[in-house]
């Protein structure tokens, strides 16, 4: 890429997308966490728009429909600008971040349960409640494995392109802190956990967490890519829905995705190790200096550690030294 085509850092986005001001992004997520939390109140509250919660096109225009119609009208596409980066990075890093911290969310789970036992033993048996929606995807459970597909874009797209990718778009430096309370919020707005499972609602809570962390985490190492959280969102969801026809197979696919994952996270961890390499003198940057993914052409951003470790390296073109001043004339 010549260094005319760099996107460089403007005063509106990290990579020069015009994105709307802090006020308007603020008020497109209040939108967005009233519209998805309304399904549990509004219909009570008014029984006119019951219907329209009960019809299953109504509730998704108005859980899904409103997100999106106030990002795009707030914010705008910028976010979403880097939605197909770098697909080999990402799906690297896709199956990285969701093997691991699908790892870790079964010992947290694990954790969690001890204690549960051995605080107040009678708790556990709220997990025994059935979960709401596979209740309602029981009369057509193969639709449900394939609009998880359909579901998990969707969602993506609010909360790792909008909400979370804004702060990118930015250029924010601080992006493990809007990773955590996007991904808290994530988890929060799945209010059915907290009514079904109530006192055990954190055993579910902290893996929709740890989920939503690590799609955040494929979008930030992978220069911005939701097309992968998306895919392994769908199919996450889809295995749950796939225990409805085969629980065998779907556990199979879910723990086979997962170790897969955590294999690719342990190779990467090991090759992580090794020092970045060396950028060549006078290498042209594919990124501004300043840009939010600019790590992704120098292999790091700052010096790795065991949380930043360097990104699998980008060829970067070589520029030719300039050549030597000729000598001075001969005196006399």
């Amino acid at each position: 890429m010549e260094v005319s085509q760099l996107e460089t850092p403007s005063p509106e986005g990290g990579y020069g997308t015009a994105l709307g001001g802090l006020e308007r992004y603020v008020a497109a997520v209040a939108l967005t966490v009233f519209a998805i939390l309304s399904q549990y109140f509004l219909p009570q509250l008014i029984p006119a728009l019951r219907p329209v919660y009960r019809d299953a096109l109504g509730d998704l225009l108005v859980v899904y429909g409103v997100p999106i119609a106030s990002f795009l009208g707030l914010v705008g596409f910028g976010p979403l600008r880097r939605a197909f980066a770098h697909p080999v990075p990402a799906l690297v890093q896709g199956l990285r971040w969701y093997g691991a911290l699908s790892i870790l969310s079964l010992g947290v789970v694990l954790a969690l349960a001890v204690i549960y036992q051995v605080l107040d033993p009678g708790a556990i048996r709220f997990l025994e409640r059935p979960n709401p929606a596979l209740q309602s995807a029981a009369s057509d459970p193969w639709f449900w494995v394939a609009f998880s597909f359909v579901i998990g874009l969707v969602e993506e797209v609010i909360f790792r392109g909008w909400v979370f990718g804004y702060w990118l778009a930015k250029g924010t430096r601080s992006w493990e802190v809007h990773a955590v309370w996007t991904s808290a919020m994530f988890a929060g707005v799945h209010a059915y956990y907290g009514i079904t499972y109530g006192p055990v609602s954190p055993i579910p809570y902290s893996e929709l967490f740890l989920l939503g962390l690590a799609f955040a985490c494929i979008v930030r190492y992978s220069g911005g890519n939701l097309v992968v959280p998306a895919l392994l969102h769908g199919a996450h969801d889809a295995t749950a829905f796939l225990t409805l026809l085969n629980p065998e197979v779907a556990n199979a696919l879910q723990w086979g995705l997962i170790l897969i994952g955590g294999l690719v996270a342990l190779v990467y961890a090991l090759l992580s190790r090794e020092a970045p390499p060396a950028i060549p003198a006078g290498a042209a940057p594919r990124f501004a200096p300043d840009d939010p993914y600019s790590f992704l052409a120098t292999g790091r951003m700052g010096e790795p550690t065991a949380l930043n470790p360097p990104m699998f390296p980008i060829p970067i073109p070589s520029v030719p030294p300039e050549p030597p001043p000729p000598p001075p004339p001969p005196p006399g």
